[in-house]
């Protein structure tokens, strides 16, 4: 692995105070999440950033439009941040230029080193079908118990959006699995969108794993409504349906609050002593929503989950507990701003929360567990 040392800044609480935060509303969400004062994005485009691809045959500045919407875990006691970059074709908009996932890994949560390649991408492989030429978007990680990692990730072949599957021994070599969904009901839901796997864990020995809820892992997916799938092997899933055979949303947009427009799944959930914790990324719809928060802002929600029925939706946050503010949240290709979020890990007793920002760089903000 080529590391290039490209390293950011980010001031955590020994060197400086916090800003921008919002106390908890209820006593079973995570946080207050916050920001470092003088906050700045831990990782950025980069246009000198290349390297062979192998379905074009040639050297591509795969980095050179944007990097944002990561993923985050720790090993061998440094955070391994997996985050989306997009190579820029031309000024074509959101969703016409080619996604790869990179990698940065920081031994502090301060210093952040990215590799200089993309550590996951199209290949001439049995997938590439699904995932070229969009790509592959908008990865999140979980370990298991046997110390192995499963990738979840959007495939995009400019057609139709999948959720799909990915794992690996050593966060380098990844084994492609193909659609989530591929082997339900004869391919039922093969050609419908599908993204945003989130699978549940819990704390274990200081780390986050995938956990089991009455002997099957379970997993938050979906946009504008979020869903519920099983699995038993982390590979192959099925979707939660109703009786009569079609799927059931857990969480759904409410008009008059911030996620008036859509709900969609965040970093890993985790099994707390008060139920699930799901983070989710909400859209707001001004007309039928938070008329100051503006329209088509992404904020963050929290939600809580029966811990042994994960459909059951016990309790949800009124207000985001995270939504844009700072200049770089505000600005980028996605000009209405986002906090979308997608990665959290316990490092060193703190969490770390990182997202994306307006569809152009990468944030993170702490909190104390």
């Amino acid at each position: 692995m080529k590391l290039k040392f490209q390293v950011f800044l980010l001031i955590t609480a020994a060197q400086t105070s916090f800003c921008l935060a919002q106390e908890m509303e209820k006593s079973w969400m995570m946080g207050p999440f916050k920001r470092a004062q003088d906050a700045q994005p831990i990782i950025q485009k980069d246009s000198t950033s290349s390297f062979e691809d192998p379905i074009k045959n040639q050297k591509v500045f795969w980095e050179s439009m944007a990097t944002f919407n990561p993923a985050a875990i720790v090993k061998d006691n440094m955070i391994h941040v997996f985050y989306r970059a997009e190579e820029k074709l031309g000024e074509k908009e959101i969703g016409g230029h080619t996604s790869r996932i990179g990698l940065a890994i920081s031994p502090d949560g301060i210093n952040y080193i990215k590799n200089e390649h993309p550590i996951f991408y199209p290949d001439l492989d049995n997938q590439q079908e699904n995932e070229w030429p969009g790509g592959v978007e908008d990865p999140r990680l979980v370990e298991t118990e046997q110390g192995s990692y499963v990738l979840t990730y959007t495939q995009w072949n400019r057609k139709v959006p999948r959720l799909a599957i990915a794992t690996s021994t050593n966060l380098v070599q990844w084994e492609k699995h193909g659609p989530a969904f591929k082997n339900h009901k004869e391919g039922k839901y093969h050609r419908q969108e599908t993204k945003s796997g989130a699978i549940v864990t819990k704390l274990k020995n200081g780390k986050l794993v995938a956990a089991k809820i009455d002997g099957k892992y379970w997993m938050y997916y979906g946009v504008p409504h979020v869903w519920l799938a099983s699995s038993e092997n982390l590979i192959d899933w099925t979707p939660v349906e109703t009786y009569e055979g079609t799927l059931a949303p857990v969480l759904s947009p409410r008009p008059g609050y911030f996620d008036s427009w859509l709900v969609e799944a965040g970093p890993p959930p985790i099994i707390t002593e008060n139920g699930i914790v799901v983070l989710y990324n909400a859209g707001n719809s001004k007309n039928i929503g938070v008329k100051e928060l503006g329209n088509r802002i992404y904020t963050g929600g929290q939600a809580l989950f029966d811990s042994k029925e994960p459909w059951k939706l016990l309790d949800r946050c009124e207000t985001p507990f995270i939504k844009p503010e700072l200049p770089f949240e505000k600005s980028g290709q996605y000009a209405d701003g986002t906090t979308f979020l997608e990665g959290l890990v316990l490092f060193n007793g703190t969490w770390y929360l990182y997202y994306g920002t307006a569809d152009s760089m990468v944030g993170v903000v702490t909190a104390k567990r």
